[in-house]
């Protein structure tokens, strides 16, 4: 498999849509490291102080060439999410999709010990070649419901269940911690012309109620990657759109439980109830 692998590194590298969906990643991540590192008297007088003054650590960093942009994070530390990667054993999907992430840690300097990723599907040797690339894999099925704990995370979510999107919204819901998100995954916007507005509000209220207060970038659609990455798009959480929200938006926090939902997109864990 580590041929292939490569190969599917190499061709991604050197393709457009590479060179154009990195562009559009480091436009939006800019807007959010700015964010973070908003002055007191501006944005922390709402939230509180974002800033993050640590200095900075090592890093897995491969040099980008010359023709290519390379996040510059300063002590903004991220971290990264993955969910739903799939068996990149068998399905060429898959395996574009690690290439991927393994290229978007390099150009966003976050270290490959700072990145956990999980998928129930994955199988022992695709978790020994996880570890082996460095990454961390989650030993238990979170459904998603991940807390960023302050940290400037990043989520690389590509073609997962809406499910998953509304618990990792509902686990951070509030102002403060949905800013110091990034999430790559399927458009929301797309979600909101796909669905029915009574499925999303029912369902899937987390993701209904964010739309006013994200801001998102789709992705690039070129032919050789249409079926691996299309209807993705980079979404963050400006804070001055966030707090602008009706504030009745955040008092309602009950976790979602999906009981009558149709279609489920989601492995549930096993060790919850039905």
């Amino acid at each position: 498999m580590t041929t292939p692998f490569l190969l599917n590194r190499e061709d991604l590298l050197i393709s457009d849509f590479w060179s154009s969906a990195l562009e559009t990643i480091i436009k939006c991540l800019r807007n959010y490291l700015e964010q973070l590192k908003a002055p007191a008297g501006t944005l922390s007088e709402a939230l509180g102080n974002l800033y993050l003054d640590s200095s900075p650590g090592e890093s897995d960093v491969a040099a980008g060439s010359p023709q290519e942009e390379t996040l510059v994070t300063g002590s903004c530390h991220l971290k990264c999410v993955c969910y739903g990667l799939g068996n990149f054993a068998t399905c060429v999907i898959a395996r574009n999709q690690l290439a991927f992430l393994l290229l978007l840690l390099e150009k966003c300097q976050i270290p490959r010990s700072h990145c956990w990723v999980y998928d129930p599907l994955f199988s022992q040797l695709e978790i020994a070649v996880l570890n082996t690339l460095g990454v961390t894999v989650l030993s238990e099925n979170e459904e998603g419901k991940r807390s960023v704990r302050g940290e400037p995370t990043v989520f690389y979510m590509p073609h997962c269940g809406t499910a998953l999107y509304n618990n990792l919204l509902w686990r951070n819901w509030a102002a403060d911690a949905l800013s110091k998100m990034v999430v790559i995954g399927n458009s929301f916007r797309g979600l909101e012309e796909r669905l029915l507005t009574r499925i999303l509000q029912k369902h899937y209220p987390y993701v209904a109620k964010v739309l006013e207060g994200l801001e998102e970038l789709e992705f690039p659609q070129t032919s050789q990657y249409m079926d691996i990455f299309n209807d993705t798009a980079v979404h963050w959480f400006p804070v001055q759109k966030l707090i602008q929200l009706p504030t009745d938006t955040w008092v309602s926090r009950e976790e979602p439980d999906y009981q009558d939902c149709e279609d489920l997109e989601i492995i549930r864990n096993k060790t919850e109830g039905p």
